[in-house]
This record gives C-alpha cells, sequence and structure tokens, in this order.
C-alpha cells in the first residue's frame, strides 16, 4: 500500500524483537541505526542554527559598539525597515498561496488522505502521520498548481492529534469526519485508490477522478489492507508507475508525503520521471531501468529536479526571532547611553 513507513516515526524497542525472525531483527536494527542518526542529525541541526543565531547577534553587538547615537540609531531603523519589507513579502506570498489554494477547490486535482486507520496505528505513529500532513498541506500551498485535499475519516485519535498542529484550524483544506466512502457516495465511480499492491498501473492523472492515499504508518505490518478495502468497497485501485522509472532499492511502500509530493510534481511536469527522482530519497533508490535504448541519467534529472522542502521557512523563523531579540536589546542599549 502507499501508505506511510518507518521513515518518520521511531522505531520500536529492542525487546520487541525477541519473537520475530532473523530477517526481521535485522531490518529492525537497521531500522534503529537509521532512527538514532535521524535523531543525531537534528541535534547538531539545532545546535548549528544556535551558534549561527548567536554568532549573527555578536556582530550586530560589534556592529553598533563603534558607532554614534545617531549612527546606530540609523542603523536599527534600516534593519527595521528590511524587516517591515520582508514581512509585507511574506504577507503577499501568503495571500497568493490562500489564493491557489482556493482556487484548487474549484479546478485542482482532488487527492484524498483516508485517515481510518487509527486504530491500527500506535500512538508514536499517529503522531508521525499528522507531522506528514502537516508536510503534505505546507508543500501543496507552495505549488504553483496544489491539488484539492481533503482530509477524511478526520475523527478520532488522529483528529485529536491534529487539532495539536500549529494553525490547523486556518488550513484551507477539506476536513471530514465521515469516511470517504460516503463523502463521495454520489461519485463512487471516480473513486481510486492508490496502492501498490493494484493490479492496474496509473500512466496519467485525470482531473475527473478522486485519488486516495492511505493514512497508514505501518513499517508493512498491513500489507495488503488498502487494496482489500478498495476491492471490498468496490472502487478502482492503482499502483504509480515506479517501476517503469526506477528499481527501488527496498520495498515500494512510500511515506503519505512522499506519494501527495510525486502527484504534485507530476501535476507541474507531466514526467513521472522528473516525479520520482525528485521526490524518492537517493538511498531508496536502487539500480536504474531502462526504457528501450533510453537509460536514465539519475545525476542528469537529480540536477534538473528543483526539490521542495521547509528548510528556507524554518530559516526565516530562526531570522524572525533574532531579530526580535534584536529590537529589544536595541531599546535597552539606547536607554543606557
Amino acid at each position: 500500500m502507499l501508505g506511510a513507513t518507518e521513515d518518520n516515526e521511531p522505531i520500536a524497542a529492542a525487546g520487541e524483537a525477541a519473537s520475530i525472525s532473523k530477517s526481521a531483527r535485522k531490518r529492525l536494527l537497521k531500522q534503529q541505526r537509521l532512527q538514532a542518526r535521524k535523531i543525531e542529525r537534528k541535534a547538531a541541526e539545532k545546535e548549528r542554527r544556535r551558534e549561527d543565531l548567536d554568532r549573527r547577534r555578536r556582530e550586530w553587538e560589534e556592529k553598533l559598539a563603534d558607532k554614534t547615537e545617531e549612527e546606530r540609531t540609523r542603523l536599527v531603523e534600516s534593519r527595521k525597515e528590511t524587516r517591515r519589507e520582508r514581512m509585507e513579502k511574506r504577507t503577499e506570498e501568503r495571500s497568493k498561496r490562500a489564493e491557489r489554494l482556493r482556487t484548487a477547490a474549484v479546478i485542482g486535482q482532488k487527492v484524498v488522505l483516508d485517515l481510518e486507520f487509527s486504530d491500527l496505528m500506535s500512538p508514536s505513529e499517529i503522531q508521525s502521520l499528522a507531522h506528514q500532513i502537516m508536510y503534505c498541506y505546507a508543500v501543496n500551498g507552495k505549488c504553483e498548481y496544489p491539488a484539492h485535499l481533503w482530509l477524511t475519516g478526520c475523527n478520532g485519535k488522529i483528529g485529536s492529534q491534529l487539532q495539536r498542529l500549529p494553525g490547523y484550524d486556518k488550513w484551507i483544506i477539506e476536513k471530514e469526519n465521515r469516511p470517504y466512502i460516503e463523502v463521495f457516495q454520489d461519485h463512487k465511480e471516480k473513486l481510486i485508490y492508490l496502492t501498490a499492491d493494484a493490479e492496474t498501473t496509473l500512466e496519467e492523472l485525470d482531473t475527473n477522478r478522486i485519488y486516495i492515499i492511505g493514512g497508514l504508518v505501518d513499517r508493512n505490518r498491513w500489507k495488503g489492507i488498502t487494496m482489500k478495502k478498495a476491492n471490498e468497497q468496490g472502487i478502482q485501485s492503482a499502483k504509480l508507475p515506479i517501476g517503469n522509472y526506477i528499481k527501488l532499492a527496498s520495498s515500494q511502500v512510500l511515506t503519505v508525503n512522499q506519494v501527495v509530493e510525486i502527484l504534485l510534481k507530476f501535476v507541474e511536469t507531466r514526467d513521472w520521471k522528473n516525479a520520482f527522482f525528485t521526490v524518492i530519497p537517493q538511498r531508496k533508490r536502487g539500480a536504474v531501468e531502462t526504457e528501450g535504448d533510453d537509460t536514465i541519467d539519475v545525476a542528469k534529472i537529480e540536477k534538473e529536479c528543483n526539490e521542495e522542502g521547509l528548510e528556507a521557512d524554518a530559516e526565516e523563523e530562526v531570522e524572525e526571532e533574532f531579530t526580535d531579540n534584536d529590537a529589544i536589546r536595541t531599546k535597552k542599549q539606547r536607554s543606557e547611553f
């Protein structure tokens, strides 16, 4: 199924491995090592940002130290003006993003995140899924051609977890407590569940169709569950054409946000190769497949792809905190002179 994997959630304790097979135990240990490295990278990045913030503060204070009061005032006002311009630009960008999302609600590709699997997940997995959904919303808002996103079955444990996300109540997204089969009961023939277990391969996206992604962080515990659900409900199913372009080093199970990003990139480029190489992490990609005599140049495609991310927003938040603290500190300095 195309749900979420171990990429975004804590790994189970080693004690849980006692009753599993040798190969499964090896996979668990590998997951634990990856998770440990991920935690280390996050801690290192947090420390790097803190050091960078401290450095910029020192540089600002040193810059003010040998200036006259008039020069300090001029520098502070210049900095405030720069910040005002940045905030105005950000406000304008938010306005444009909101307009794009409202337009997508009318003409955008409909993509549904099926959140009816809360009872099958642990609290940490539900939290991981909520974070993936938050990332989906952020990436969708940055796209020139965003999708019309739906959250269905948005209640219970996952609903409570989503409510904890900052700004969730203001999201421009469809939120439904009902399951998608009820929400779209008059358009059942348009529903297509995306699952790696499907026999049909998705070749094109149709704006008249409604594509469903299973919101399940399962680490393969529930293999085939979305395919079974689609069959029981009598709706169509399809799998992404990943195998036509790349051979994955591991399973074809992707995280929820990866599937959403792939669809968004395809809407933008109408190019599956571009979408897959932009979104799927390199560590998941194995040997490159060929189409006739057309061998895919991985390096070339990766160079051409412009990956979307949230790093810029994070840096802006750090800079904003820096500027706020500057204003307070400068006011104090001016009172001392």
